[in-house]
C-alpha cells in the first residue's frame, strides 16, 4: 500500500534556511521555500515549523544483547530507544549468546530487526570464533548471508594476536569489509578498573593506562597499511590515540575512528564516587583527553560518534565498583550530549553533526544506499526532527531500554528529538513512540 503523504512545513534542514519538504511513498518528493508547498486534502501536516531536519542518525556501535541476554535488552526495546534517540539504523555488536560468529546467528539478528519496524538493524559479525581470539570466524559466510555483514568486531575483547589480526584484515579485503578493533592490550589491563593516574592510586583502584589503547591502535594502523585493508577503531579515548589516528591518516592509511558521547563529556573524576554506573570500557579519562577527543572530532581526525550503547540488568550495576559490569546506555542521550559538547560550544555545526552521526557511519558500515543520504528530492525519507530549544531531564524509568544504567540521571539535556521517520513512516511523533 502507498505510504501517507507528509508535508513538513517550515523545517530547517541542517539548521539552515526554513523550507517545506513533501514526503510521499517513503521518499522526499519535493523541497520548496517555506510556505510554498500545499499538498492535497489527504496530506498529513504535522506542526514542525522551526525544527531542525537531519538525515536519520546511524550508530555503528550498539549492543542489543539478543540473542541470549534478553534480561538486559532485546532487539525490539533497543530499536525503540534508537528511534527515540533519532536513529534510523544501528549496527548490533556480536557479543551475544550465542556469539554472532556464524551466518545463522547474524541472519537471526537481522530478521528480528526487520520485524521490529522501528529501526534498521545491521549485525556486526565476530572476528574470531566465540570471541576467543584463537581462530577466525566464518567471515565470508556472514558477508554472503542475507544479513550482508560488512563490519566485523570482537568488541568487548581485543583481537590481541597480531598474526590473527593481520589475517582478519587480509580476509575481509576480498569483499570490502572492515575490522572494527576494540583497542585494549590485555596484559597491560589485567584487573584494570579505571584510568591509570594519580586518582586511581588515591582511590586504590587498579589503573588502566592510556598506552594499553594506544599500543594496539599503533600496531593495527601499521598492519592495515601493510595489508592495504580497512581498519576502524572503536571508542578511542585518549589524546595519544587521536594523535596516532591523525598521523595514520596523513600517511594515507585506510583507518577510521569513533568516539562515544560519554568520552566527550565525562571524566575520570566520577570514579571517586565508587558508583559503577560510571564504569565503562575504555574508562573515563582525564580532562586533557576529553579536550583532545573533542578537538579530534571537530577537525575530522575522528570520523564519527558512536554510542557504545551497553545495557545491563540492575544487579550488574547495583553492586561494588570492582564487581560492576562495564558499560552505559547511550542511544537516547547521544544526540543531546553531542549538541552540548560540540554544537553549543561552537566546535561543530549542525551540518557537521549530521555528517559524523549519520553520513559517515553509514558509509563506514556500507549502508549509505539507504541511510545518511542528502536531504534532496528522490532520497529515502529516513529522517529526524529536532527541537534545539526543548530541554528534557533524564529519568531512567522513562527510557525505552530494558536496562536503567544511564550515567545521566537527573541531567538536563539541551535538545529533544521530536520526530523520527523510517522510509516515510513515523516511528516517533512529538517525542513519543508510534
Amino acid at each position: 500500500m502507498p505510504k501517507a503523504d507528509v508535508l513538513l512545513s517550515g523545517v530547517r534542514p541542517l539548521n539552515e534556511q526554513a523550507c517545506d519538504v513533501w514526503i510521499s511513498d517513503g521518499r522526499i518528493r519535493q523541497v520548496g521555500a517555506a510556505g510554498s508547498l500545499v499538498g492535497d486534502p489527504h496530506t498529513v501536516r504535522p506542526n514542525v515549523a522551526g525544527q531542525i531536519l537531519l538525515p536519520g542518525l546511524v550508530d555503528l556501535h550498539t549492543h542489543l544483547r539478543e540473542p541470549g541476554r534478553e534480561d538486559a535488552e532485546t532487539i525490539a526495546t533497543g530499536c525503540a530507544a534508537a528511534a527515540l534517540g533519532g536513529f534510523t539504523a544501528v549496527h548490533a555488536m556480536a557479543n551475544t549468546a550465542p556469539v554472532a560468529d556464524t551466518a545463522g546467528v547474524v541472519e537471526q539478528v537481522w530478521r528480528i530487526g526487520q520485524a521490529t519496524g522501528r529501526c534498521d538493524v545491521y549485525p556486526v559479525g565476530a572476528v574470531t570464533v566465540g570471541l576467543a581470539g584463537e581462530r577466525l570466524a566464518e567471515l565470508e559466510s556472514m558477508a554472503s548471508s542475507a544479513a550482508r555483514v560488512r563490519v566485523f568486531s570482537d568488541d568487548g575483547i581485543c583481537v590481541s594476536d597480531a598474526v590473527l589480526m593481520r589475517r582478519a584484515l587480509e580476509y575481509v579485503k576480498a569483499f570490502g569489509g572492515v575490522i572494527a578493533q576494540h583497542a585494549q592490550e590485555p596484559r597491560l589491563t589485567e584487573g584494570a578498573q579505571m584510568n591509570e593516574g594519580a586518582l586511581s592510586a588515591q582511590l586504590g583502584l587498579t589503573g588502566w593506562p592510556a598506552v594499553a589503547e594506544e599500543a594496539i591502535i599503533a600496531r593495527d594502523v601499521l598492519l592495515a597499511e601493510h595489508v592495504g585493508s580497512r581498519l576502524h577503531v572503536c571508542h578511542l579515548s585518549t589524546r595519544g590515540s587521536v594523535e596516532i589516528i591523525r598521523w595514520a591518516k596523513q600517511r594515507g592509511i585506510h583507518v577510521t575512528a569513533e568516539v562515544t558521547p560519554h568520552h566527550l563529556l565525562l571524566t575520570e573524576d566520577l570514579a571517586a564516587t565508587y558508583d559503577p554506573i560510571y564504569k565503562v570500557n575504555p574508562p573515563l579519562r582525564t580532562v586533557d583527553d576529553v579536550t583532545a577527543v573533542r578537538e579530534g572530532l571537530a577537525d575530522g581526525t575522528i570520523d564519527i560518534v558512536a554510542t557504545d550503547h551497553a545495557p545491563h540488568p540492575h544487579e550488574a550495576k547495583d553492586c561494588e565498583w570492582s564487581a560492576g559490569a562495564f558499560g552505559m546506555l547511550g542511544l537516547q542521550t547521544a544526540l543531546p550530549i553531542v549538541v552540548e559538547t560540540m554544537v553549543a560550544s561552537g566546535l561543530m555545526s549542525w551540518a557537521q553533526l549530521a555528517h559524523q552521526m549519520s553520513v559517515q557511519p553509514a558509509r563506514i558500515g556500507q549502508v549509505d544506499h539507504m541511510h545518511g543520504r542528502p536531504l534532496q528530492v528522490g532520497e529515502p525519507a529516513n529522517l529526524v526532527l529536532i527541537d534545539p530549544q526543548k530541554r528534557w531531564t533524564v529519568q531512567p524509568e522513562a527510557l525505552a531500554s530494558l536496562s536503567r544504567n544511564t550515567p545521566y540521571v537527573g541531567r538536563e539535556m539541551p535538545a529533544s528529538v521530536r520526530g523520527t521517520m523510517l522510509r516515510g513512516e513515523w516511528t516517533v511523533v512529538d517525542g513519543e513512540l508510534q
